[in-house]
């Protein structure tokens, strides 16, 4: 037996023990092993034929990658660089050095959004390395993650299978989508808490006659 039907038979036998299976898969896809678009399409097939699905199964998915993530995560953590230059190339892992730099928990949000063929493990391996704080770690994969299935369950739920076709011909677009949605909600989010935090001209007024030196 080939290593491709190997995986074809522990595949459909993970999917046909139900949600348990599909979040074993999404901690495989996410470590170690390699499964290009499996959550995506298991996402899109499974709300397509159920969308009721849709209300759980992209947090359990997104909940299975942060799992599969975080074992590729502490194994760079332990491995160090010697573990990057083993996996990835030198100009790579140099190039995602610098997104951390400058971006922070962006340079993880953002390749978690995007569907193949986006590179991601790159990114989680070297937050590992790096040292990057494990519950911001956490947070951003999980945010991304449940994101990205949720917007693709939801279109499945309105177009069908031709959101896999789309999102397999249109790969830069849809990322480009969705992590424009994602900017435009954070954007709005800061402009709304900086708008709540300015003093009204009351409490100005009143801060002011305060400050005065009292007789």
């Amino acid at each position: 037996m080939s290593i491709t039907e190997i995986y074809e038979t522990i595949k459909t036998w993970l999917l046909s023990i139900g949600v348990p299976g599909i979040f074993a898969i999404a901690v495989l896809d996410s470590s170690l092993l390699s499964l290009p678009e499996i959550n995506d399409i298991i996402i899109v097939s499974q709300v397509i034929d159920e969308p009721f699905k849709v209300l759980y199964l992209p947090l359990v998915t997104a909940s299975g990658s942060v799992i599969g993530c975080l074992l590729l995560y502490a194994v760079a953590w332990k491995g160090g660089d010697a573990f990057l230059r083993k996996r990835f190339s030198k100009r790579g892992v140099q190039r995602v050095e610098e997104f951390y730099a400058r971006y922070g928990m962006l340079a993880l949000i953002i390749p978690a959004l995007c569907p193949p063929p986006t590179p991601f493990k790159i990114f989680v391996a070297t937050a590992g390395a790096l040292r990057f704080p494990k519950t911001k770690f956490i947070v951003a994969i999980l945010f991304a993650r449940t994101v990205r299935y949720q917007v693709e369950g939801l279109l499945a739920v309105f177009y069908g299978k031709a959101v896999l076709n789309y999102i397999h011909r249109h790969a830069l677009q849809t990322s480009l989508i969705i992590v424009g949605s994602v900017a435009l909600f954070y954007l709005g989010y800061r402009w709304l808490s900086r708008r709540n935090d300015q003093p009204t001209p009351n409490t100005e007024t009143r801060a002011e006659i305060e400050e005065l030196p009292t007789p």
